[in-house]
């Protein structure tokens, strides 16, 4: 069915750009379907979306599918699932290369089948920002953002060298350089348009301007007014190639705001209470929207600081209106303005613009929160919604030596660093990084960390001497204004010199400690900390010898440099003594929100966005003095060990093979609640002795030369050989043990994760998961589900899982299943140890579907329930196919054949 200008739910609005067309929201309501202004506003960004696919693809959403999904009930939201195909899709470098890996891999099986490998291509517009890759090699030293910035080059060239072939091999594909700024924050600040103009079938036509990334902190541009979240590289990556987003229509969670943050409290302090507030709530695959008249008194930056942590808080997104902070946020960062009036004109007439007069939306849940009530707080020591309000912490931290890390009181060990003698303890911090786009993204925190800063070198402080300090900026804005407000001097003279342009500490990039530090850590088993600016402080994600992490303001960040441990009441304790010998206190250097503001306001301009931004696709002389292989088909280097042809769609069967019980499977791994991705993939630094390590060592990599996980993510020789590889890992089945130890049955030989599977695989033993609550929390990583896939995994069993990894097993074929409301491997009597069958697994499979598992152990057997987490009939599609991609290729080929 063609667009047709006459169709009642077609519109036509006057834009500075000249008359445009648009897809009538008021359409549903003229159908009886709805009444508009009772739907949350993410809830009206989907349907713009279904009215279109609706015109122009209706054998993707019919008139039955639009008007069901119009009906959305708040009690009763989630009865049908929908296709989503969003205005555009965002990846970072560490999800993008591995996404771009499967797509060159997806080019060469369509070529050896005979088919036309430029049918891989994307069909939507692909922002790609290299920003996981620099790391702190080199603090506190004024050459420190050079030096990194040339062994990230010298790192990833090889990795660099690919993408550049990628941008000259795909359309719609654009590659912003290194050095340049964190994805996040690019995309607040420059690609985020709000509202797109596209070519519809020929006409141009203005829609939401929505986003899918492969980054699960894609939500931070939610707070203007942009609906998007992350997903998986491989749902990504069927998104690009023209497969709709199929989800379940979402129940959403209303949170009023009221009142205003008091004196002394940050967006950084009212971000960890969200996320504690609404973790104790529960809201996985659930949208968050804030309304409510304390969004009134909340900037587009401090609401994008809410919006990112919402994997944090579990929610798929944390949505906030389009308003008049939108505007002048767009027209504070330099948008055109005839954008601008694009925005507001076309949010006003389709009823997606907020004001003071706007009904409050009916929502499915509702929660209240009184700005006012925030207090300075950090969270930690492993989880973001352990939220510790700042008089709390010296208790809290004692408390955690004692029952989690099961320390006596500390003990001081000397330590010769730099020529001088230094005491390091059990809670001495050692790093302190101000980074991630959550805070770094936010002008009044940056400087009020500048202004606390000066305060505290005026006085006579200096940071501890054992502290590795950094700055990451999430864009070179940042250091322009801290410049123009005189206040970088001061950070640099505390250590918090520029190291990049990048995610660093945040993704664990943080770097090395000094050797005598590191020594002293390792020989003394000390448990230190590290203080950052960021959205993620799991275990062995920062730094792997660091084991308490905590999350806090940039300001906060600075004053634990100055103390240097967390056994210390900030708000009572002095940070230190001035040059008279006085005291000085935390409040006594704390900058007045009168300050900030003043300071914001002078150093921050629409031209400075307007430069930075003009040639953020050009990048420097390194970038440009890349080599770009040519082609449509990657040159594959058999000698590489960063860039492998993916293994996934070789001897890819023209037909999937039927969906059968899964029968004889042993347990592989064990483990308990709150799992990660970083605990399933790491993406940090590789152990010489561990497997990974052993195969770059193998293949002529000296340690040296390892970089990280993260790095090499488009070789899966290495990432398979790192899954289950975290550090701090506890596989049940191997009881006082750390890291990728497993046994393997029937033998009951001790042995590595990836050794195990190695020989499950060659005795033809299909293998399984046990896990708790909250199974594959984080970040959206796609190797946590790919590595499994590769380990042999058929199935995981788990109590419930966070939304991004549930999917991402789906799309690699992996069979997500949870037990029954109130079982677990512990009340069922489950070691691991027996031999498992689950059955009732067949092509009819239904969403949802209840299926057998039988155990067997010493010649007993019994049996016991379980749901198949597969929550759509498209994903029974995925799961047939052995993943999503697979599906896609197949579909592909036989289009293009004939």
């Amino acid at each position: 069915m063609a667009t047709h200008p006459s169709h009642p739910a077609l519109g036509i609005l006057p834009t500075p750009q000249g008359p445009v067309q648009y897809y009538r929201l008021a359409y549903l309501e003229e159908q009886g379907w709805t009444r508009l202004e009772r739907l949350p506003f993410s809830i009206r960004v989907l349907l713009e979306s279904l009215v279109r696919l609706h015109l122009t693809q209706p054998e993707l959403c019919s008139q039955d599918d639009l008007a069901q999904a119009a009906r959305w009930d708040a009690a009763r939201p989630s009865g049908r699932d929908i296709p989503f195909l969003p205005a555009r899709v965002l990846m970072q470098d560490f999800t993008g290369v591995p996404a771009v890996v499967d797509l060159a891999a997806m080019r060469a099986a369509m070529a050896r089948k005979g088919g036309d490998p430029k049918r891989i291509n994307p069909l939507l517009p692909v922002d790609l920002v290299i920003d996981h890759s620099v790391q702190v090699d080199i603090f506190a030293h004024p050459e420190a953002f050079a030096f990194n910035v040339e062994r990230e080059y010298e790192r990833n060239r090889e990795r660099y060298a690919f993408l550049r072939w990628a941008q000259q091999a795909f359309q719609n594909f654009r590659v912003v350089p290194p050095g340049t700024g964190i994805c996040h924050q690019v995309n607040l600040e420059y690609l985020s348009s709000v509202v797109a103009l596209r070519p519809v079938q020929g006409r141009p036509t203005a829609l939401p301007d929505t986003v899918l990334g492969t980054d699960s902190h894609t939500t931070m541009v939610n707070g203007l007014g942009v609906l998007g979240w992350g997903v998986g590289g491989i749902e990504a990556e069927a998104v690009m190639l023209g497969q709709p987003y199929f989800m379940l229509m979402p129940p959403v969670v209303g949170v009023k705001l009221l009142g205003r943050l008091p004196q002394g409290a940050t967006a950084t302090d009212l971000v960890l209470t969200v996320t504690e507030l609404l973790r104790k709530k529960g809201v996985v695959d659930k949208f968050v929207e804030f309304f409510g008249p304390g969004l009134d008194a909340l900037t587009v930056e401090d609401r994008a600081t809410i919006a990112n942590m919402s994997p944090e808080y579990g929610a798929t997104c944390g949505f906030f209106p389009v308003d008049a902070m939108t505007l002048r946020y767009l027209r504070g960062t330099g948008r055109d303005e005839a954008q601008i009036a694009l925005v507001e004109r076309y949010c006003r007439a389709q009823g997606l613009f907020r004001d003071a007069s706007t009904p409050d939306p009916v929502y499915s849940e509702t929660l209240t929160l009184d700005l006012s009530q925030v207090v300075p707080s950090l969270a930690g020591p492993s989880r973001p919604q352990d939220r510790i309000p700042l008089t709390e912490v010296k208790r809290t931290f004692h408390i955690a030596l004692e029952k989690t890390y099961k320390k006596p009181a500390p003990a001081s060990v000397p330590v010769r660093l730099n020529g001088h003698q230094v005491n390091l303890s059990h809670g001495s911090v050692v790093i302190a990084a101000i980074t991630s786009c959550t805070n770094t993204s936010n002008p009044s925190v940056m400087v009020g960390a500048g202004l606390l800063a000066k305060k505290a070198v005026e006085r006579g402080l200096r940071r501890q001497p054992w502290v590795k300090t950094s700055m990451a900026p999430g864009s070179r804005v940042v250091t322009d204004y801290l410049e123009r407000a005189g206040l970088l001097p001061y950070l640099e003279a505390l250590g918090f010199h520029v190291v990049g342009y990048g995610c660093t500490t945040c993704i664990g990039n943080s770097g090395p400690l000094p050797d005598p530090i590191a020594h002293a850590i390792t020989a003394h088993d000390l448990v230190v900390a590290a203080v950052l600016s960021g959205n993620r402080n799991f275990e062995a994600r920062i730094h792997p010898q660091v084991r308490a992490n905590f999350l806090a303001s940039p300001m906060l960040v600075v004053a634990y440099a100055l103390v240097g441990r967390m056994d210390v009441d900030l708000t009572r304790e002095p940070l230190g003594h001035d040059t008279q010998g006085r005291p000085v206190f935390l409040q006594d250097i704390w900058p007045s929100p009168e300050e900030i503001a003043h300071t914001v306001a002078s150093a921050l301009s629409p031209e400075a966005f307007r430069q930075r931004y003009s040639q953020v696709f050009e990048g420097d002389h390194r970038w440009k003095g890349l080599p770009v292989p040519a082609g449509d088909l990657y040159a594959w280097d058999a000698t590489s060990t960063y860039i492998q042809e993916a293994p996934f769609f070789l001897d890819l069967p023209t037909d999937p093979p039927p969906l059968r019980d899964i029968r004889n499977a042993r347990v592989l791994v064990m483990l308990g609640d709150s799992i990660t991705t970083d605990h399933i993939s790491p993406a940090g630094s590789i152990s010489p002795k561990s497997p990974a390590g052993q195969y770059l060592i193998s293949k002529g990599v000296p340690p040296a030369e390892f970089n990280t996980f993260g790095a090499r993510r488009g070789n899966h020789e290495v990432m398979v050989r790192g899954t289950f590889g975290n550090i701090r890992l506890k596989n049940l089945l191997v009881p006082g043990t750390e890291g990728d130890w497993t046994v393997h049955f029937p033998s009951g030989q001790q042995m590595r994760i990836f050794e195990a599977s190695q020989r499950y695989q060659k005795e033809g033993v299909p293998l399984l998961v046990l896990a708790g609550k909250e199974y594959g929390s984080g970040s959206s990583r796609d190797w946590a589900a790919k590595g499994p896939a590769l380990l042999g995994i058929k199935a995981v069993i788990a109590e419930s899982y966070e939304r991004i990894h549930r999917s991402n097993l789906v799309g690699m074929g992996i069979l997500p299943l949870q037990f029954r409301p109130g079982e677990s491997a512990q009340t069922l009597g489950l070691t691991g140890t027996e031999v498992y069958h689950i059955l009732g697994l067949s092509d009819a499979l239904r969403p949802h579907q209840e299926l057998t598992v039988r155990v067997q152990k010493d010649g007993q057997e019994r049996t016991f329930t379980v749901i198949a987490r597969v929550d759509t009939p498209v994903e029974v599609g995925y799961l047939r196919h052995g993943g999503v991609l697979n599906m896609v290729l197949r579909r592909l080929l036989k289009e293009d054949k004939g």
